[in-house]
């Protein structure tokens, strides 16, 4: 059975904007290790949208060795991405999905084997209040917006983490790897 596995990198004032994050040699090359190690990557219209531009660099490589292990890591993965709006999708190994539910997220986990990411900050939160979520990896980094899209948004109950690892990398981001406590 997979493990659900959200990943975001986020300012240390808790806000989502990929503009205001460092994405080094370093923090590519995690992520394309994640990546490598997972079967099923979910996204939200939004952020599928911001990933596209990985797809350029397929066909035409940057030369830079991260970016383009980063772009080889998420074209082979499997994308879902669920959005009511988007008619349709062209990149290679991409669902697209209406809705989100509890029941299909199950099934998805039963019949992985691999771990599944949730890239997304509206899927992250949607995915926490149904208690899907098994492992949050949250990259913070070394900057204060002051506003912008909170991650943890409207939550209502109360979800208690156990801190299992920390990694800290060169750019000064800190990613904590936080597990749901069951009750």
């Amino acid at each position: 059975m997979a493990r659900i596995i959200a990943a975001m990198n986020m300012t240390l004032d808790g806000f989502c904007d990929h503009t205001a994050m460092t994405a080094d040699d370093e923090i590519h090359d995690h992520y394309t290790e994640l990546l490598k190690n997972a079967g099923t990557i979910l996204y939200g219209r939004k952020t599928y949208e911001l990933m596209t531009y990985w797809q350029d660099l397929i066909n035409k490589p940057s030369g830079n060795r991260s970016m383009d292990e980063f772009a080889a890591a998420i074209d082979n993965i499997q994308k879902i991405v669920y959005s009511r709006t988007v008619q349709h999708v062209n990149w290679r190994n991409t669902i697209l999905k209406n809705e989100i539910t509890r029941e299909e997220i199950i099934k998805l986990r039963q019949e992985e084997n691999e771990n599944i990411l949730v890239g997304s900050p509206g899927l992250i939160l949607a995915l926490t209040k149904l208690h899907l979520i098994d492992e949050y990896q949250l990259g913070i980094q070394p900057v204060i917006l002051g506003n912008g899209l909170q991650l943890f948004k409207n939550i209502q109950d109360r979800i208690d983490l156990t801190l299992v690892k920390t990694k800290t990398f060169g750019c000064g981001a800190v990613f904590l790897y936080y597990t749901r406590n069951e009750k």
